[in-house]
């Protein structure tokens, strides 16, 4: 069966699989014959490049350095098909996920590091449905403040149109402008090079301790309902994490943002700026969260003019 051309159907058919256990690249000893469960190999004028199990090689006594989750993208791909392989890497740099991809004959198969491979499936599914997310840059703004608009045209306190411009978009004009503006974490979710989707998070405090105010996050009408918000959520709580951060707070429904963990910010010690704002206020505590923390969330400075 002749293997896949088409860049959209290619990417459309990705379905990534993860195979169990760990994956290492080494270097194998010149003039020993080959042996154990070897994955791949690379003839280089160097030598020869090993991929196998970590357990093959520990038991083997081979060194290594990277090791990694083996990934396989099921769809039956041609060799000569154009664009997959940059767009599956592009997807996965935007994630600050290294890649390193081996072709065979029937399948694309990827070697990520072990500690990113959960994230990197979920990218790996997120591009199936032509959904890549990245860093906002300068240039997106204008696009992103009319998505806003757009995504808070209607309040979603009152249920009823909005008359002018939203104020989730005007705070966000402030907030990319303000001392408290985290360049990582304005994160924007992309689909066909159009932005559907955008979440920002700014510098926040609890007294001295300092971490994550989340919100405006917004998704174009068309595209509600589709996983982009949920996307946006997963990958701010992953740049968190990764970045150090110990906790995130915002304020919405409890009933929704309960699924990614969300506590009411109360039951953890931690008041919100009004006090009628009760169970919406929430708080998402990370693995830096340290213990005892007790106070008054602070937001950025451009929040106290709402």
């Amino acid at each position: 069966m002749s293997g896949e051309t088409d860049l959209k159907t290619l990417l459309q058919s990705l379905h990534p699989v993860a195979r169990d256990g760990d994956y290492v690249y080494a270097l194998w000893p010149h003039g020993r014959p080959l042996e154990g469960g070897i994955e791949a190999a690379v003839r280089e004028a160097e030598g020869l490049t090993v991929v196998l199990r970590r357990d093959e090689a520990d038991a083997l006594g081979l060194s290594y350095d990277f090791v990694a989750s083996w990934i396989t993208l099921q769809v039956h791909s041609a060799l000569e098909a154009v664009g997959l392989t940059a767009a599956v890497s592009a997807a996965l740099t935007h994630a600050g996920i290294s890649c390193n991809v081996l072709a065979g004959f029937h399948h694309d198969h990827l070697l990520v590091p072990s500690a990113d491979a959960g994230r990197a499936m979920d990218v790996l599914r997120l591009l199936g449905k032509g959904l890549v997310l990245r860093s906002e840059r300068p240039e997106d703004r204008a696009e992103i403040l009319e998505l806003t608009a757009q995504a808070f045209s209607v309040s979603p306190v009152t249920g009823e149109p909005v008359d002018g411009v939203p104020i989730e978009a005007g705070l966000l004009r402030e907030l990319f402008e303000c001392p408290e503006y985290l360049p990582e974490f304005s994160i924007v979710a992309e689909m066909g090079g159009e932005i559907v989707g955008h979440a920002i998070s700014t510098r926040g405090w609890i007294g001295d301790l300092e971490l994550l105010g989340l919100g405006p996050i917004g998704v174009l009408p068309a595209f509600q309902k589709r996983g982009v918000g949920s996307a946006l959520m997963r990958e701010t709580t992953a740049r968190a994490t990764a970045a150090g951060e110990p906790g995130i707070a915002l304020l919405g429904s409890p009933l929704y943002y309960m699924r990614f963990g969300y506590v009411p910010a109360a039951s953890v010690g931690v008041q919100p700026p009004e006090a009628m704002w009760g169970d919406h206020f929430q708080l998402l505590t990370l693995p830096a969260w340290p213990d005892d923390v007790r106070g008054t969330f602070r937001y950025a400075g451009p929040f106290s003019g709402l």
